[in-house]
């Protein structure tokens, strides 16, 4: 069985350990290099406790790339970082799998350009938990059929962004099946923000507490009726099939592929 050649950017953090760990434990992919700002020196391998790897974290992504020589670099960094690794990456005709959120359209339209100048594939997806696409494809379908719907999203208190890139997905994904916008109830906000940040009609709810993962409801309000769609990541090792089918897609791509459901049979 052919090996991908895989380096990891943002391997000394929380997400980056748990995902080069179950990397270091899948037979075709061999984890080649590691990139981070802090536990430089590292072996990842200890770092994700597990044997030694033979593999040190190191703080220059040109270096690793050129010492390498990876077919893909998965990053799981910040929005800022994930940009200027990809254009590194691609530039050296790596293909990139990227989980960090916060990349903006633009930057998706001039990664996916650089892409196809190289003939090479790219993956954006804000998750990689299978369960937390198919929630979305099951919100998007449900859209269709309710007049009004809110979307609650919890993560850990040490998440940058809200809402959470899965949410904002949801959040486009329901919208453009909804054939009108949904009018805002009328009230007043005894606290401001109280009901929520609103897309295209959509409340949407960001929650930050210690102890939680990555969680998201959907809930749809229609006469005499509600439904409610959720899905609980309440471990990390819940996004490695999806991260593995990414880097085993992605190295056969031609451009961006924004969402993970778009390499999965919907």
């Amino acid at each position: 069985m052919a090996t991908i050649r895989v380096i990891v950017t943002g391997a000394a953090g929380r997400m980056g350990r748990e995902m080069t760990k179950g990397l270091l434990q899948t037979e075709d992919i061999e984890v080649v290099g590691a990139v981070d700002q802090v536990a430089v020196g590292e072996d990842i391998g200890t770092l994700s406790g597990l044997k030694p790897a033979g593999v040190a974290i190191k703080d220059d992504l040109a270096e690793v790339i050129k010492e390498a020589r990876p077919q893909v670099m998965v990053d799981f960094t910040v929005a800022a970082a994930a940009w200027a690794n990809a254009r590194l990456a691609v530039e050296e005709g790596v293909s990139p799998v990227i989980g960090t959120t916060g990349l903006g359209p633009e930057q998706l339209d001039e990664l996916h350009k650089m892409c196809e100048g190289r003939q090479i594939g790219a993956v954006v997806a804000p998750n990689f938990s299978i369960g937390a696409i198919l929630m979305m494809h099951f919100a998007r379908q449900a859209a269709r059929y309710f007049p009004r719907a809110e979307i609650i999203e919890l993560h850990h208190e040490q998440k940058l962004d809200a809402p959470s890139g899965t949410a904002m997905k949801t959040a486009e994904l329901m919208a453009g099946e909804m054939e009108t916008v949904p009018p805002l109830p009328k009230g007043e906000e005894k606290i401001a923000g109280a009901r929520g940040g609103i897309y295209r009609g959509l409340a949407v709810h960001s929650l930050r507490l210690p102890g939680a993962v990555a969680h998201q409801e959907v809930i749809f309000g229609g006469q005499g009726q509600l439904l409610t769609i959720r899905h609980d990541t309440i471990g990390r090792e819940a996004f490695l099939p999806g991260l593995l089918l990414a880097i085993r897609r992605v190295i056969h791509l031609k451009g961006v592929v924004y969402g993970l459901e778009n390499l999965m049979e919907l």
